[in-house]
């Protein structure tokens, strides 16, 4: 006895949707992973210039004050939402002695959302941490 297997008609239309499916999962998987990197980018931008608007400052309390207004400023602008936002300002060695080079250091921890993304495997949110310093003028008045 012969078995007769049936004709590969409507094989194109399956192959088509599992293929379909792999290709949507790589195409959200190369957003994900370029919404970290410009994430990444655009929070090491903020520390930047957060440590530098602190390192213009004439107190310690200014500096402060200064490098979270400007990490929120930049981050804002930029369009990137951090769930979270913790903005460390390091201006311990801020006064140091006339002639020597203090440096004012800004660490930002953001948790960018990724939710949106519905990619298995893939977290909701993904933390990103940032130190930046910038040099304090040796020559700059005193207060």
């Amino acid at each position: 006895m012969r078995i007769h297997w049936s004709s590969d008609r409507g094989s194109a239309s399956a192959e088509l949707v599992l293929l379909a499916g792999l290709v949507l999962m790589f195409a959200l998987a190369v957003v994900g992973f370029g919404r970290i990197a410009l994430a990444n980018q655009t929070v090491q931008s903020a520390a930047n210039a957060a440590a530098r608007d602190a390192s213009l400052a004439r107190t310690t309390s200014d500096a402060q004050s200064n490098a979270r207004d400007t990490a929120n400023a930049a981050l804002g602008s930029s369009g990137i939402y951090c769930r979270t936002l913790t903005v460390n300002v390091d201006t311990s060695r801020m006064d140091a002695a006339i002639g020597d080079v203090g440096t004012v250091s800004a660490t930002i921890t953001c948790n960018v959302e990724l939710s949106d993304i519905s990619l298995p495997g893939l977290p909701g949110t993904k933390e990103i941490t940032v130190t930046a310093s910038s040099p304090v003028d040796p020559y700059r008045e005193r207060r």
